[in-house]
C-alpha cells in the first residue's frame, strides 16, 4: 500500500490491520452494531466445544461405570438364587443363603443410590454450562468475557499441575460447575503414580476405558506394560520379566513386534550397557515420556485440545495482530507488537493473512475510507477528513496535530490517494 504524497517520508498514520478473529475475547464489544455483536458472539461459542464437551464425557463415562457394576452385582445374585434353587439345601443353610442374597441387594441398592447422585451431578454441571452459554449477550459480555479469562487460566493452571491455585481461584469466582477440576483431580493420581516410577494406576485407568483407548489405537497401556518390564530387567529378575513378558506382552507380538523385540533383547544387553539402542530404554526420562502420552491420551479421552486453552487463544491472537509492519522501527507504539516481548512470542507464528490493510484514525479510532478519506498535515502525519474538519470547526480553520503540536490551517492539508 502506498499513500501519496507523503512530505518529509512520515507515514506513522498507516496502521496495518490489527482487526482480530473471534479468537480473542474482548474484541466482540468494540464491534458498532448489535447484529454484528450477535454474529460475533455466535463465532465466539464455536470455540466452545471442550467447555460443553468436557463434562458430558465424564457424565457419560459415570453412567457406563455405574452400569458395569450393578450389571456384576446382579449376575451375582440371580447366580446365588439359581443356585439355591436347582440344589437340595437344609433349611437353615437356604434362610442364612438367602439372607446374603438380601445384604447384597441392599449394598446394591446403596450403589445405585450414590451413583444416581453422582450422576445427577454430572447432569447438573452440563445444564450449569449450557445455561452460561445461553446467558452471554452484548449488555453482560464484560462479566461474560472475564469469567471466560479465568475459565482459560484455570484450565492452564490444571494442565501445569497447579491444583490448589486453580481450585482457589475457581471458588473465589463461583464457578466451580465451569471448570473441569474433578477431570483432572483423576488425572492427578496417574501423573503423580507415573512420576514416581510407578505404572499401577495408569494401569488401571487403561482397564477402565479400554475399549474407547482400543478405538483410538492408543498404545499407552503397551508403553505402559514395556517400561514395568524394563524395571525388572533394571532390577536384574530376568526370570520374572520372562514370566510378565508371557502373560502381559505376548498378546501385542501381532501388531507391535518390533517394539516387542528391542525391550525383550534388554535381558541380554543389561541396564548398564552402552549400546545406544538399548540403552535409551533404560534412561529415567522414559517416565517423562509416558507422563506426556497420559496426559495426550487424556485430553483425547475427554475430548480436550492438547494444548492449554491459554496457549492457542494467546497464539491466535498474536497471529491476527502479526504483520510485517509490526518489526519495523516506526511501528506505532499502541500496537501491542511494539514491545519486545510480545514480538518473541510471535516470532515463531504465522503472520495475519490480510492481504489489505487498513488506515485507522489515531484521532477517532474510525477506519479511512472512500466516505471518509485519509489527509496529510504538513508534517505528514495523516488523520481522518471528518477528525480535521471537525477540529478545525472548532478552531476557526486551525489545525493541531495531537502527536507533535504542529498548527496549521485546514487549507493547507492535502488529501492522501491510497493505491
Amino acid at each position: 500500500m502506498e499513500i501519496d504524497p507523503l512530505p518529509n517520508g512520515n507515514s506513522a498514520a498507516s496502521t496495518p490491520s490489527t482487526a482480530s478473529p473471534a479468537l480473542t475475547p474482548s474484541t466482540t464489544s468494540l464491534l458498532p452494531t448489535a447484529t454484528a455483536t450477535s454474529s460475533k458472539l455466535a463465532e465466539s461459542l464455536k470455540l466452545e466445544h471442550q467447555f460443553l464437551r468436557v463434562p458430558f464425557e465424564h457424565y457419560k463415562k459415570t453412567i457406563r461405570a455405574n452400569y458395569r457394576a450393578v450389571e456384576k452385582e446382579v449376575s451375582s445374585i440371580i447366580s446365588g438364587v439359581n443356585d439355591v434353587a436347582n440344589s437340595d439345601l437344609s433349611k437353615d443353610y437356604a434362610v442364612e443363603h438367602l439372607t446374603n442374597l438380601v445384604s447384597k441387594l441392599q449394598g446394591l441398592k446403596r450403589k445405585l443410590e450414590e451413583g444416581s447422585k453422582t450422576e445427577n451431578l454430572q447432569a447438573q454441571r452440563c445444564r450449569a454450562r449450557i445455561d452460561h452459554l445461553e446467558s452471554v449477550d452484548s449488555e453482560n459480555l464484560s462479566e461474560w468475557n472475564n469469567i471466560r479469562l479465568k475459565r482459560i487460566l484455570v484450565d492452564y493452571m490444571l494442565r501445569m499441575s497447579y491444583y490448589e491455585t486453580g481450585m482457589k481461584l475457581a471458588e473465589s469466582s463461583n464457578m466451580m460447575d465451569l471448570v473441569d477440576i474433578d477431570v483432572f483431580q483423576e488425572a492427578r493420581k496417574v501423573i503423580d503414580a507415573l512420576q514416581n516410577r510407578d505404572v499401577a494406576p495408569a494401569l488401571a485407568w487403561c482397564a477402565d476405558n479400554r475399549s474407547r483407548l482400543k478405538k483410538s489405537k492408543s498404545k499407552l497401556e503397551f508403553q505402559l506394560r514395556l517400561q514395568e518390564f524394563i524395571e525388572l530387567v533394571r532390577a536384574d529378575n530376568n526370570m520374572r520379566a520372562i514370566a510378565y513378558s508371557r502373560k502381559y506382552l505376548a498378546s501385542w507380538g501381532s501388531t507391535n513386534m518390533k517394539e516387542l523385540q528391542q525391550v525383550m533383547a534388554t535381558l541380554a544387553f543389561k541396564c548398564h550397557t552402552e549400546c545406544s539402542k538399548y540403552k535409551v530404554l533404560f534412561d529415567l526420562k522414559q517416565w517423562d515420556y509416558l507422563v506426556d502420552q497420559f496426559k495426550q491420551e487424556f485430553c483425547r479421552l475427554y475430548g480436550m485440545t492438547l494444548e492449554p486453552l491459554l496457549n492457542i487463544y494467546l497464539q491466535a491472537g498474536l497471529s491476527a495482530l502479526k504483520t510485517p509492519y509490526c518489526y519495523e522501527d516506526d511501528c506505532t507504539k499502541e500496537d501491542p507488537l511494539s514491545q519486545e516481548s510480545f514480538r518473541k512470542l510471535a516470532l515463531p507464528l504465522p503472520y495475519s493473512k490480510q492481504h489489505h490493510s487498513k488506515l485507522v484514525c489515531y484521532i477517532t479510532k474510525e477506519l479511512m475510507d472512500t466516505e471518509n478519506p485519509p489527509h496529510v498535515l504538513p508534517n505528514g502525519y495523516v488523520y481522518s477528513a471528518k477528525a480535521l474538519e471537525e477540529m478545525a470547526k472548532k478552531n476557526n480553520g486551525k489545525i493541531t496535530c495531537p502527536r507533535t503540536g504542529l498548527v496549521c490551517n485546514f487549507s493547507e492539508v492535502v488529501k492522501a490517494y491510497i493505491s
